[in-house]
């Protein structure tokens, strides 16, 4: 392989230099905006609060979410964001900072594997096209768990395609399968990057060309060894303690977690549930603009694995078995499949110095930016200045300033376009995604906190309630708790409202005068006189009241409201 400092440049007159300048790109479109928001709904909320709670209490084997265990996840991914907050300080630093590393790091697994396979300018262009494709960019600036399992599983791959096709490295090997148990310890279905051996199998059965080699069947079952050693490693020690303190919530912890998350999750889900064709439109629409190439890249793939290139097989027939295997379960969600896109990527690396030279490609690249900017800035220019029907539910939740936002982003997409034009729509689109992240995050982060991450109604209801009165918490949502200021009490998650109710209203008896409650609107149903309590506001799509005591109507029970975990995870 020939060294980088040597490698034939794609722009500039060094390859280091063009790998510098990517890595400053990378980092700029993933990490720009962090620690100007909190966590924000569905699900960043519920993970720092997890992660806070092991710092404050020292309980990392068995999460909590508030006063109750959260049995939902492993606990890897709060642990990452509980060291995040160790070394800087920070929750709004700190609960971005494991999405920011997988997402960096899998565009450098991507880029090293196609620079080995095949050479700089295709592992360049393979990097760049997996960063600003949507859905990658996108996911990678949450701060979820799929993000995460993106990179164990990238690593993964990574540890494999070493060993099947640039091996043997038993090392390698090793590696590969370690960080397919770290996957599991993040998240069950890491184990995913392990179907890698069933495309590997058909290419050394078919004597593949570009495959290599490895002989000793001991080395194999070793490696399948090291999938384990992480997931003994979190397993052991939280059997041992439910084990051996005979805690009934710990061992329902532990039956919860091992099987109902994850065998029961996959074959009967509770939600999300979709057509086996499902990712097929998450691929078409999500995968922008990277999907745009399929036409002409499927072809050509066909034709190479004819020739049997197993450099080809292996990715793509992972990601196949990748689509399969998410499409049988009932319950689909779009992030499922985000660890196909490094994969994906891989597979394009040899065709794309070619893809972005037809001017079909370059043609659609140009007319998605001109779309996406021309609808961007027509939408916001239609509601700053006649407010139709279809924009007042925006207005009436979000900052109104958000319209000024979007029409930025639209003008300056139509400025981009004029320039780049047809014959640059490649670079064309680096700008339209630079400018689109750029001011999502510098601009809309601060403007959309307030609201999204509910810190506004938190901090009136501190305002009302003043600094010494203890507020309790009613039909509570994981980001009301995370931005709680001063004393606070709640009363279960999971618990049905009306039992809340009932323990938060004997709670605020006990001392009238100095306990409020802080309850979501439906959960306080018709038993709450709305004259003598407080609005505090609106917050995730939902209205919230404070009240005292005496707003409370004597022996009235209200009814039970919407499921209290209906978020999607």
């Amino acid at each position: 392989m020939k060294p980088l400092s040597h490698a034939r440049p794609l722009w500039l007159r060094s390859a280091p230099r063009e790998l510098l300048l990517f890595g400053v790109f990378a980092l700029l479109l993933l990490g720009v905006g962090i620690g100007l928001r909190d966590p924000w709904p569905s699900d960043e909320p519920r993970f720092a609060l997890v992660a806070r709670l092991m710092v404050e209490h020292g309980q990392w084997l068995f999460p909590h979410r508030g006063a109750e265990l959260y049995p939902d996840k492993p606990p890897l991914f709060m642990w990452l964001q509980a060291l995040g907050y160790l070394l800087t300080g920070s929750w709004r630093v700190a609960f971005m900072l494991p999405s920011l590393a997988a997402g960096l790091g899998a565009l450098a697994l991507t880029y090293d594997l196609a620079r080995r396979l095949w050479n700089h300018r295709c592992a360049l262009l393979a990097a760049a096209t997996l960063l600003v494709t949507i859905h990658f960019t996108y996911q990678m600036r949450n701060a979820q768990i799929d993000p995460l399992l993106l990179g164990w599983v990238t690593l993964a791959n990574y540890g494999l395609l070493r060993h099947l096709l640039l091996g043997p490295s038993w090392r390698w090997f090793a590696v590969g399968c370690f960080f397919a148990g770290v996957g599991v310890a993040t998240k069950g279905v890491g184990v995913i990057a392990l179907l890698m051996l069933i495309p590997y199998a058909v290419a050394r059965r078919g004597h593949w060309q570009h495959i290599a080699w490895p002989t000793g069947g001991w080395r194999w079952a070793g490696g399948l060894v090291m999938f384990f050693v992480p997931i003994l490693g979190w397993l052991v020690p939280m059997l041992l303690v439910a084990h051996a303190d005979g805690d009934a919530q710990h061992a329902e912890y532990v039956r919860n977690i091992l099987f109902g998350q994850t065998v029961h999750r996959y074959a009967a889900p509770s939600g999300h549930f979709h057509s086996p064709f499902y990712f097929l439109g998450i691929i078409v629409i999500d995968w922008l603009p990277l999907s745009l190439l399929l036409p002409w890249a499927l072809p050509a793939w066909w034709r190479r694995l004819k020739r049997r290139d197993a450099r080809l097989l292996l990715p793509l027939g992972w990601v196949v078995l990748i689509l399969l295997f998410f499409s049988i379960s009932p319950g689909k969600r779009d992030v499922y499949i985000l660890p196909a896109l490094p994969m994906t990527a891989l597979a394009l690396a040899p065709l794309l110095p070619g893809l972005l030279r037809i001017r079909g490609v370059r043609a659609l690249i140009f007319v998605l930016t001109l779309l996406l900017s021309a609808g961007i800035g027509s939408a916001a220019a239609l509601a700053l200045a006649w407010h139709p029907a279809w924009a007042v539910p925006f207005e009436q939740s979000l900052d109104p300033h958000i319209w000024w936002l979007l029409l930025s982003i639209g003008l300056a997409g139509l400025v981009i376009v004029a320039l780049t034009r047809v014959r640059r729509a490649a670079i064309g689109w680096l700008a339209f995604a630079t400018v689109l992240w750029s001011v999502y995050g510098l601009w809309g982060y601060p403007m959309l906190n307030g609201d999204r991450s509910a810190s506004d109604v938190m901090q009136r209801a501190r305002a009302i309630a003043g600094p010494q009165a203890t507020i309790g918490l009613l039909a509570w949502k994981e980001q009301n708790l995370l931005m709680t200021q001063g004393p606070v009490a709640e009363f279960g998650f999971l618990k049905p409202w009306p039992e809340q109710y009932a323990d938060a209203t004997a709670w605020q008896r006990a001392a009238r005068s100095q306990r409020w409650i802080f309850s979501l609107d439906t959960a306080m149903g018709q038993c709450v006189d709305r004259k003598k309590a407080t609005y505090v506001g609106h917050a995730n799509r939902r209205e919230w009241w404070l009240f005292k005591a005496d707003a409370v109507l004597p022996g009235c029970v209200p009814h039970s409201g919407e499921n209290n975990d209906n978020d999607a995870e």
